[in-house]
């Protein structure tokens, strides 16, 4: 009898249907494993990317309350005042700086975010309530200056009451404005290398890389005429470009010459004595120097009072 019966021919058929449809069962099976796979993949990748973004913005935020807290300490010092809670702020936000960036090669947790945003809120709060005192320290130290100079202008008339009397004459007031006008002599440039060390060259040339700060040096003329009294000499130090040297973070601002408007590197306020003062700046540009010569200028009393330059190679 023939094994390739109808009954027989309809078994396998049966088989065959069987094991395709086994078959597609398994493909649609791995399809949807892989499909599940690439979706976790891609959702692990997206975590990662958002955190990484958080990350760089939190270094960010914590980069801008640095420089703002180091401004704060410029300004006081620039007052003549200290304070440490400003230097263990400055330490504390540095450490956590550190330790943000560390984990640029290891897990940022959501616990990990909490805290360092929690910190930043903190900081920020610490930082406008030392920028309110700053400016109250500021608006009671020009209330003192102008009472001061108030004072000492008020002395200075009495002292020389015969003086303004005989000079009511116009051509004679400008004579006596004229000579009284200070003079900066024996105007000197020195280096402050990154060590601390200072260098003088007679022909005031030295090596762009090696100045961390500029020293200029000056000796007030004797002048019998110029009234004893507080007085504010403006130093402008102009680059080979032509421009001067400006930063509000190092002190630097604008004054009148003639009505118009000039930019100054540095100032400082002084009380003048006719005793031939010797008098400086200590300028820190805190980024390199160009190369090419520099110029500086001194000014008082709305004229110039000095200028030299210096080169630097």
């Amino acid at each position: 009898m023939s094994a390739n019966t109808p009954e027989t021919r309809s078994n396998r058929k049966l088989l065959i249907g069987g094991l395709l449809v086994v078959l597609i069962s398994i493909n649609g099976i791995l399809i949807y494993m892989n499909y599940q796979k690439k979706e976790k993949t891609e959702e692990q990748a997206e975590i990662i990317r958002v955190k990484n973004t958080e990350l760089e913005d939190q270094i960010k935020v914590y980069e801008a309350l640095k420089a703002d807290f180091e401004r704060q300490s410029q300004e006081l010092q620039a007052m003549g005042l200290e304070n440490d809670s400003l230097d263990n702020q400055i330490a504390a936000i540095t450490a956590d700086l550190d330790e943000l960036r560390g984990f640029r090669k290891r897990s940022y947790s959501l616990a990990d975010q909490r805290r360092f945003r929690d910190r930043a809120s903190a900081f920020e709060q610490q930082l406008k309530q030392k920028d309110e005192e700053i400016v109250k320290l500021k608006a009671d130290n020009e209330v003192l200056f102008t009472e001061n100079t108030s004072l000492k202008t008020t002395q200075t008339q009495l002292a020389d009451s015969l003086t303004t009397v005989k000079s009511t004459n116009q051509d004679l007031s400008e004579k006596v404005k004229l000579a009284s006008r200070l003079e900066a002599q024996n105007l000197n440039v020195n280096i402050i290398n990154q060590r601390g060390k200072e260098k003088d060259d007679s022909d005031n040339e030295f090596r762009a890389r090696r100045v961390e700060k500029i020293r200029v040096e000056f000796k007030l003329a004797k002048n019998d005429v110029a009234a004893k009294e507080p007085k504010t000499v403006y130093m402008r130090m102009i680059e080979p470009d032509g421009a001067a040297l400006y930063n509000l973070a190092t002190g630097s601002g604008s004054f009148q010459i003639d009505g118009e408007d000039m930019y100054y590197t540095a100032k400082r306020d002084f009380v003048f004595d006719n005793t031939q003062q010797l008098l400086s700046f200590t300028y820190n540009k805190n980024a390199a120097y160009k190369k090419g010569q520099h110029i500086i200028e001194l000014y008082a009393d709305d004229y110039l009072i000095g200028k030299t330059t210096f080169v630097l190679k």
